[in-house]
């Protein structure tokens, strides 16, 4: 186990680094498991296995968020169920190689698939799933189509999954403390997706931050986000914690500055340019052109800039 210096210093030299490149042209990073990628220690005790900085196909097995863990001395919480049984197995199966001390609750970051589709496994297991409760009732009212859309790309890989919604629920913040490790679940407020949720160890300065925070890969834009929510929360609610150290929800593990660039910097942005389009009395069949070129070194750049620029648009029409 590396000093926490060590690896903290290891953290802070991103903020002035240039940005990683992630491995969105790399169909699979670790090829004797299901899992994309090798969980690594992210801080002692911290782990994640990084997902793909893609979308969600057969080769990745849908690992394109990070599912991560930490090891305490009374039991393991694990944020993110993955996106099927095999998944959730595989990452089972990396926890059991590093300590014996049992999963003893996980706690799902949103109610997207990649989230909360091996629930299944972890329920089978004996194991408690957290959601918050705006998570919870977009798998009970969504589930057909988030498992419908994984079987899609996933093939014999999706064989056991099915949908179970978190059998935990919470609304604004749930605390537990396990092996003398105060762990505080919290829904900071509208962001990416219903229901976001970050996991804070204060004692540690990390935060398993979730969808609020992107990190080497543009974030998408979904219909029913309200940008103008998620710049108001991460103002209000994330900036005052401000995390020394941060495990997105989507790239590798960093510091604050630098999430903060990809994600709020860019929804800033898009916004004031989305915004002097509007004024100058432009349409939405050129809203999906303004400027994004000092984001285009990140990954999914092609598969959602236009998309973003043009519901964000939508948004802002009415503003």
């Amino acid at each position: 186990m590396k000093p926490f210096h060590f690896v903290a210093a290891s953290l802070m030299a991103v903020s002035t680094a240039p940005a990683i490149h992630a491995s969105e042209d790399i169909a699979d990073q670790y090829p004797q498991s299901e899992l994309y990628s090798k969980p690594v220690e992210v801080i002692p005790h911290v782990f994640s296995a990084i997902g793909a900085t893609a979308p969600p196909t057969y080769e990745n097995a849908g690992h394109n968020n990070n599912l991560s863990f930490v090891i305490t001395d009374a039991g393991v919480v694990v944020i993110n169920a993955g996106a099927s049984d095999r998944l959730a197995r595989a990452l089972h199966d990396e926890i059991k190689s590093l300590t014996d001390q049992p999963v003893v609750l996980v706690v799902n970051e949103n109610g997207q698939g990649h989230a909360i589709l091996g629930n299944g496994y972890w329920r089978d297991q004996g194991v408690d799933v957290l959601a918050h409760v705006d998570a919870i009732t977009e798998v009970e009212e969504n589930g057909d189509a988030i498992i419908t859309g994984m079987r899609g790309y996933n093939k014999d890989r999706a064989e056991g999954t099915r949908v179970v919604p978190a059998n935990l629920r919470f609304e604004d913040e749930y605390a537990v403390t396990i092996g003398g490790v105060e762990i505080k679940v919290l829904h900071l407020g509208p962001a990416h997706d219903p229901g976001d949720t970050q996991v804070w160890i204060p004692a540690w300065e990390i935060m398993i931050a979730g969808d609020i925070a992107f990190h080497e890969r543009m974030l998408p834009i979904f219909p029913h986000t309200c940008t103008s929510c998620w710049i108001e929360t991460w103002m209000d609610k994330l900036e005052p914690i401000a995390p020394t150290y941060v495990i997105p929800g989507h790239g590798h593990p960093t510091n604050f500055p630098q999430v903060r660039r990809y994600t709020l910097d860019y929804l800033t942005d898009l916004r004031a340019k989305i915004g002097a389009h509007i004024d100058a009395g432009g349409d939405l069949s050129q809203a999906y052109y303004v400027d994004q070129e000092q984001w285009r070194n990140l990954d999914t750049f092609e598969e959602l800039a236009t998309k973003n620029a043009g519901r964000v648009f939508e948004e802002m029409e009415w503003e």
